[in-house]
């Protein structure tokens, strides 16, 4: 069977009403005869659910020297000012620090870290290279709410991501409890795509790093499917990884705890699904939230 061109809108959004389109990609890419970087089960349990958490992945160490970086650009006034650094609305506190892949050594070289990059490369059957990076700091007492929403969705019509043949890594730098607003996630979600209403205002992305307000599913649609799938709490301590499909349903709560909830986010992309022009009809967003001419695949 042919592949359809890479401009062909498979998954229409922002166009009309509230539906399911049926996943029209696979989960993993990978054939069944190669060997994973990690246990088969735990590949399993990332098809079946769409997501997967693994424990232990980097030591105290490692996690330590993450930290004191997270510490650090969101001191750096340079950063702070880049534009690139998203606030929390009302506080003023850090939010999101983008393009951590590209300012931090420390981070570029943990976006090739094998334990990362090989898994993506195995799911994805593909060379990788980050589609987007960050740091999440979610601070104590005041860190706002993600509301639900699948990041394919935003990807493919804000980016023009062509195909679900990405996935998210996010490293966990302190505790993720259950009450100070982890990533919640809905098993199975995956499978079916969320159109949503609304046409993409200008600029869309200004407001939707602080709070999202278009490219989000209906109430029926988030009932449909979290009565399918129930909801999962990504429970987890410092130096796990919590790897997730590009269409997985998922948000997070506020933190009103005095604990932190902070990780870096790498999204991987394969290299034949490189974004084109967004399928809307507003100009793509900036390169430091979408790689689009930046693009250097990962090194083994």
């Amino acid at each position: 069977m042919t592949a359809p061109p890479v401009n062909e809108d498979l998954y229409p959004s922002r166009q009309g009403g509230n539906h399911f389109i049926e996943r029209q990609d696979p989960t993993v890419y990978a054939l069944a005869n190669k060997v994973a970087p990690i246990a088969p089960q735990q590949i399993g349990e990332y098809a079946e659910n769409g997501f997967v958490v693994l424990e232990d992945v980097f030591s105290d160490v490692e996690v330590r020297m993450f930290q004191q970086e997270l510490e650090r650009l969101s001191a750096d006034e340079a950063i702070r000012a880049s534009g690139e650094t998203i606030t929390e609305p009302g506080s003023g506190e850090v939010r999101s620090i983008f393009r951590v892949h590209e300012c931090s050594p420390l981070f570029s070289k943990l976006a090739a870290d094998p334990r990362l990059a090989e898994l993506a490369r195995y799911i994805l059957d593909d060379e990788v290279y980050i589609h987007q990076s960050r740091l999440n700091y979610k601070p104590g007492f005041r860190g706002k709410e993600f509301y639900w929403h699948s990041d394919f969705e935003t990807w493919h019509v804000e980016d023009g991501m062509p195909r679900m043949r990405a996935l998210s890594m996010s490293i966990t730098l302190t505790e993720n409890f259950d009450f100070n607003g982890p990533l919640m996630l809905v098993p199975g979600s995956h499978r079916q795509f969320a159109t949503c209403v609304g046409e993409t205002p200008e600029n869309h992305f200004k407001a939707s790093l602080k709070k999202q307000e278009y490219g989000v599913p209906s109430d029926a649609q988030l009932k449909t499917l979290i009565d399918n799938g129930s909801i999962v709490t990504a429970k987890s301590k410092p130096g796990s990884v919590i790897v997730f499909d590009c269409n997985v349903l998922h948000g997070s709560n506020g933190n009103i705890t005095p604990a932190p909830r902070s990780n870096v986010f790498f999204v991987y992309n394969a290299l034949t699904n490189r974004v084109v022009e967004p399928f809307c009809d507003q100009p793509a967003r900036p390169e430091y939230i979408c790689s689009r001419t930046h693009i250097t695949p990962l090194s083994d």
